[in-house]
Order: C-alpha cells, then sequence, then structure tokens
C-alpha cells in the first residue's frame, strides 16, 4: 500500500462491491468504504471524518482502477492543491477528461467545503487535473445510471464548468455526450445528456433548480416520468 489512505464512495451502483474489491487490490491495501449516504456534499464531507491521514485516494461507486495504476509512484500534492484528478475513460462517448477519474484529495479541503452544483469544485485551494488515466467511469451499469450521468453532466457543463473550463471545451464534451453511442446503455447516456442540456436551459430562469443535481430521489423520479421505470438497482 501507498503512504495514503483511501475511501471508495458509493450510493446505489450495481457493480460497486465488484469495484471495491478490484480499487483494494490495485492499491494494495484496506480501502475504506462509505456506502448509501444521502446528500452527496454530506457523503464527501463524511469521508474526511474516516481516514487517518491529510491527504487520501478518493474513487466513486463507479470507478474501475486501472490494474497497472501504482499508487507508490504518487507524489504528494502540494501546500496550496486541494485535489488532484486523474481522468477516467468513458465507456459511452470516447472521451477521457476529469469527470469520474481517481482523486487524491485533503481531508482539511473536504472539511473546508464551500458551496457548489459540483461539489468538489467548491474546495478551497486549487485543483491539479493529470494527464495520466487512471481507469475506467462505469456510471452505464443500469439504464437509469447511464441516464444520470448524461443529465447530471451536461447540466453542469451547460451552465458553465465549475472548474473554470473554456466554453468551446465544455460544449465539445455536451457535443460527445449528446451522440454517446458506445457501450451498454449508450442510448440512455445520450438522452440524460439531452435533457440536461434542456433542463440547464430552464433552470437558468431559477438557478435554485440546479441543486435538484444532487437529489438522487429527484432524478430518479425525473428519469422514470421520462423513460418509466427501467432502472437497475442493483
Amino acid at each position: 500500500m501507498s503512504g495514503y489512505d483511501a475511501v471508495f464512495l458509493s450510493y446505489d451502483e450495481p457493480m460497486a462491491d465488484a469495484l471495491h474489491s478490484r480499487l483494494q487490490r490495485t492499491l494494495g491495501g484496506t480501502v475504506k468504504r462509505l456506502h448509501g449516504v444521502h446528500g452527496m456534499r454530506r457523503a464527501y464531507r463524511l469521508c474526511a471524518e474516516i481516514v487517518d491521514r491529510e491527504q487520501f485516494f478518493l474513487a466513486d461507486g463507479d470507478f474501475a482502477i486501472d490494474t497497472s495504476f501504482d499508487p507508490a509512484v504518487v507524489e504528494p500534492i502540494d501546500e496550496e492543491v486541494s485535489m488532484r484528478v486523474w481522468r477516467a475513460a468513458n465507456p459511452v462517448n470516447g472521451l477521457a477528461y476529469g469527470y469520474g477519474g481517481l482523486k487524491l484529495i485533503r481531508r482539511s479541503a473536504l472539511r473546508g467545503m464551500g458551496a457548489a452544483v459540483d461539489v468538489l469544485a467548491a474546495l478551497p485551494g486549487r485543483v491539479e487535473f493529470a494527464d495520466q488515466t487512471a481507469g475506467v467511469t462505469r456510471f452505464n451499469q443500469s439504464p437509469f445510471h447511464a441516464w444520470k450521468a448524461g443529465f447530471r453532466e451536461c447540466a453542469m457543463l451547460e451552465r458553465g464548468s465549475e472548474y473554470g473550463m473554456a466554453d468551446s471545451d465544455a460544449h465539445q464534451r455536451v457535443h460527445a455526450w449528446t451522440n454517446s453511442h458506445s457501450g451498454e446503455f449508450a442510448a440512455y447516456a445520450a438522452a440524460g445528456s439531452r435533457e440536461g442540456v434542456a433542463f440547464a436551459r430552464e433552470a437558468a430562469r431559477a438557478p435554485q433548480w440546479f441543486d435538484h443535481l444532487n437529489d438522487p430521489a429527484w432524478l430518479r423520479e425525473r428519469f422514470t416520468a421520462a423513460h418509466g421505470d427501467q432502472a437497475v438497482s442493483g
């Protein structure tokens, strides 16, 4: 194991148990698990309370780490950096960027988190993006999970990236998401992406609506209303 703690944060992902085991095998030690916590901001803050070290790896419940990833060569983040994010390959549209990627994060930064729709964008300090792709974000585990990923990400990209991404880059990513065509449940990811763009344009008149993007019950109801009860809970 490296000199870092690690946390696997899951909610209702069907493959979470297997991906947690994969992460433990790759990192070479115990990876703590936080599961089923309602409220994304609350869940991330609780991660800071179950680790023993200031810097720790954080993986979402749908992250499949590349088994060649070597934690022993990972350098600590600098004092002014709150989080380093490795890229994750997207299984439905060919993109590879920070969405769903592995993170090295500061416990103190999580404790000082502010308010943002993209929760981790509200960390104090600078965010560092690694060029390396550390795995695959396997959000496409069911129709609902694929739809939810596209809906949330494209709503936030259409609203305006809270990480300072250029508008042209955000538009390119929205285009790729809305044209998702590879892998399981890609059609649901594409539909969710288009619906997320429409939601963002509507919510621009009532910005408080963006809070719904972090509400699992609201998202499931929205999916069911549009597509029927196709969700797979695992």
